[in-house]
């Protein structure tokens, strides 16, 4: 597959998001929307989308073990890089570390990753166990540290203020969402299909509402190219090369995951930083800025490297 068939999959992705940035510099809609829009998603329409898919999947059949770990080992030691980077260049408060590190480790699966690999594979089910671990781990680590360093987050004890920041991120619709799908999908708990189809119907909005937000907020804001700044640079530079380097090793040498493992982890790596580190940096109110640019031009250079990435990895 080229790169001309991947924008062509991509298409009602900048359909979305360029209805919000024309709507927004037209002044339609106000671009301070954009946080309803963003807390809708956030709140709802992911949530939905993640039960009903999670739910109806075969979770024994998406899960190779070796290739999981290998990927959360590459994870991991990519969140310590980025930390390690973010200290020496001066970033120091928790939140804004955690944005970073979300930037350049978590990657857009539903609303790039998915249609790339339909395209390549002829299915997108080895994106959900990624999904999954970026869900009820990665963003839970995250949500914790955005809960905890928010606005009259600071009445209590340190103590106090973790247990209440852990149960805030445990109760949010997105982590519930998809720990009540796979608990209900592991012991075969029936689901009514008016309640599928209701989830289905939610969650289909997901991806054009949270890129609708994106728009919105960028249609107001502007997005200057020039004035890329030299840490966006490197996060682009990391999510976009370093990370999808680092899995391959890692899961390729370490961890000895070969075949079409190999390149399903190497490709989802290479995917852009997910539209939820805008839905997280609005609602959080931390990075907003930072966090639209990082989704908007991580998803041009992802879309420029994907033929080559794909033939890197069938070779």
């Amino acid at each position: 597959m080229d790169g001309a068939a991947a924008l062509e999959k991509l298409v009602p992705v900048l359909a979305a998001f360029g209805g919000g940035v024309l709507l927004a510099r037209r002044k339609v809609v106000p671009a301070e929307a954009s946080k309803a829009f963003a807390d809708y998603a956030f709140l709802f329409a992911v949530p939905c989308y993640l039960f009903g898919n999670i739910y109806a999947s075969d979770l024994g059949a998406l899960f190779d073990w070796r290739a999981i770990g290998g990927y959360t080992a590459a994870a991991a030691l990519a969140v310590a890089v980025l930390v390690c980077a973010s200290t020496a260049y001066g970033v120091r408060e928790p939140r804004a570390v955690a944005l970073r590190v979300m930037a350049g480790v978590q990657v857009n699966t539903a609303y790039f990753a998915v249609p790339v690999f339909i395209t390549v594979f002829g299915t997108a089910a080895p994106i959900f166990p990624v999904l999954l671990f970026q869900v009820c781990v990665l963003s839970l680590v995250v949500i914790a540290i955005m809960e905890l360093g928010r606005a009259g987050a600071g009445a209590g004890s340190p103590g106090q203020r973790l247990r209440r920041a852990l149960t805030a991120s445990l109760t949010t619709p997105l982590v519930l969402a998809c720990n009540a799908a796979i608990l209900l999908n592991l012991v075969s708990v029936h689901v009514p299909r008016v309640v599928l189809d209701g989830a289905a119907f939610v969650g289909d909005s997901a991806s054009p509402v949270a890129l609708f937000a994106l728009g919105l907020h960028l249609g107001g804001l502007g997005l200057d190219v020039r004035g890329t700044t030299r840490e966006e640079l490197a996060l682009i530079g990391f999510k976009c090369l370093a990370f999808p380097l680092l899995t391959w090793a890692v899961c390729g040498v370490a961890f000895g995951v070969r075949g079409e493992w190999l390149a399903y982890l190497v490709l989802i790596a290479a995917m852009p930083t997910p539209q939820n580190l805008f839905i997280f940096a609005q609602r959080y109110d931390v990075g907003v800025d930072l966090s639209a640019s990082l989704v908007i031009k991580s998803s041009v250079v992802s879309l420029l490297l994907i033929p080559v990435w794909l033939q890197t990895v069938a070779s």
